[in-house]
């Protein structure tokens, strides 16, 4: 029997909330009531006149005693915007970079976390708006840079993100021939992360690997959490053999 960590995705909206309000803080708060040991963070803003100027991801990271790193997949001169992971784990970044991008231009992650006797490679993304931007950008992941690029034989795969991806869409097929949904592994009923206010659409995923069973998934739905993003968190509990 393996070690269990919670590993949660969450895109952030900028830390603008549905009410409008901007408040990194109250992002934070929703991220600690989840108890998360590694945190996937998508569009967050770093040095951007719209927020503030400051730098979210490193702001939500001192509220949770976590570290932080980011990519940005966007650039406007100073201004940065992209996705994070956050934890409280030792962590190596192995890669960060662009994916191929119609519109808006997006990106990927890449973070070694050793865990126990193994090394988890997590895997952040924020995919495209557009079906077949996204299949270009989820082949880009699941090819030789990314997901199939060589590995350590103890390495243990989780890939976490918005990917603006319902599970009859092109794009999630592919990923569910590599990979396995950590909702649909963990039982129960599939619950949805978007809108937060009124949830419909199931786009935020966790998906993982051999060497790691899903026991449980889960969409953090409270009042804060309603309030604090457009999205929804999403948490899955793992075990890591």
């Amino acid at each position: 029997m393996g070690r269990r960590l919670r590993i949660m995705t969450y895109n952030v909206h900028s830390c603008f909330g549905t009410d409008r309000k901007l408040d990194p803080g109250r992002i934070a708060a929703v991220i600690a009531e989840c108890e998360a040991d590694i945190v996937a963070l998508q569009e967050v803003d770093v040095a951007r006149a719209r927020s503030g100027g400051i730098d979210q991801a490193q702001a939500i990271a001192n509220h949770l005693s976590m570290a932080s790193h980011f990519h940005p997949a966007l650039h406007l001169e100073e201004e940065r915007y992209g996705d994070a992971l956050l934890t409280a784990l030792p962590t190596r970044l192995v890669k960060a970079g662009g994916l191929p991008s119609r519109g808006e231009p997006r990106g990927a992650l890449w973070v070694e976390v050793p865990f126990d006797d193994v090394k988890l490679q997590v895997f952040v993304t924020h995919l495209g708006l557009f079906g077949a931007e996204r299949v270009r950008q989820t082949e880009a992941l699941i090819g030789p840079a990314w997901l199939g690029a060589p590995m350590p034989d103890d390495a243990r795969v989780v890939l976490a993100g918005d990917l603006n991806a319902v599970s009859r869409s092109p794009s999630y097929r592919l990923l569910v021939r590599r990979l396995k949904d950590a909702q649909v592994e963990a039982g129960g009923r599939l619950a949805a992360t978007f809108p937060s206010r009124l949830p419909l659409l199931r786009i935020d995923h966790i998906f993982i690997g051999e060497g790691i069973a899903a026991r449980r998934a889960l969409v953090h739905d409270t009042p804060l959490a309603r309030r604090a993003s457009d999205h929804l968190p999403l948490c899955a509990d793992l075990e890591i053999a």
